[in-house]
């Protein structure tokens, strides 16, 4: 069971590598570094097969959690091992750990939180999932369906288009906060704020 004092673990989710960098797929890695941003920290290797900056989330004092924010340096489809990895070096209860994901079924920069749920599909969850089980926080990330008959596989591993750049930073900033209001106040408030 998660108490207050555990720390939480937020998996950015993407694929290592500066030719990813853009990519809608690594989405989840743009949030992770605006949220290490955040706590004025940066990425640091670790033997987990991922890079973790340890900080807070929160304003100090009482409300401030403990956040281990993560980018596995295993590929999308592997990200499992450095999930799991993490939660057992860190000690964090699945119920805290967050995963932060590009999602296709959702229009561009809308955002979904759940916990526990199905794939849908995506490779990184599937492989988190087989780890640790399906009860871990989710943050979707949409990125809309590719357009005409291109492949799901071509379009997530395409940069964001230009007009999608454009407000791009501020979706990102928006999904930062939502994974930070998670952690400090809570699945339903964060639902309520950030579902769309």
């Amino acid at each position: 069971m998660a108490d207050a004092d555990s720390p939480w673990l937020v998996m950015g989710l993407g694929n290592p590598g500066a030719e990813y960098a853009g990519n809608r797929h690594n989405v989840g890695f743009m949030v992770a570094d605006l949220l290490a941003e955040r706590m004025g920290s940066r990425f640091k290797a670790h033997k987990s097969r991922a890079q973790v900056v340890e900080g807070r989330l929160g304003t100090p004092g009482l409300s401030s959690r403990r956040v281990v924010v993560a980018k596995p340096l295993s590929f999308m489809n592997l990200s499992g091992g450095p999930t799991t990895a993490l939660r057992d070096f860190y000690k964090v209860p699945v119920a805290h750990v967050v995963a932060v994901h590009d999602e296709l079924d959702i229009d561009y920069g809308a955002l979904r939180l759940k916990l526990g749920g199905g794939d849908n599909g995506h490779n990184g969850l599937k492989s988190i999932t087989k780890s640790l089980g399906a009860d871990y926080h989710r943050v979707r990330f949409g990125i809309g369906r590719p357009p005409g008959r291109m492949p799901v596989a071509d379009f997530v591993l395409k940069d964001f288009s230009s007009a999608e750049r454009r407000e791009l930073d501020y979706f990102v900033d928006r999904a930062a906060d939502a994974v930070e209001t998670l952690i400090v106040d809570g699945l339903e408030r964060a639902q309520g704020t950030y579902n769309s």
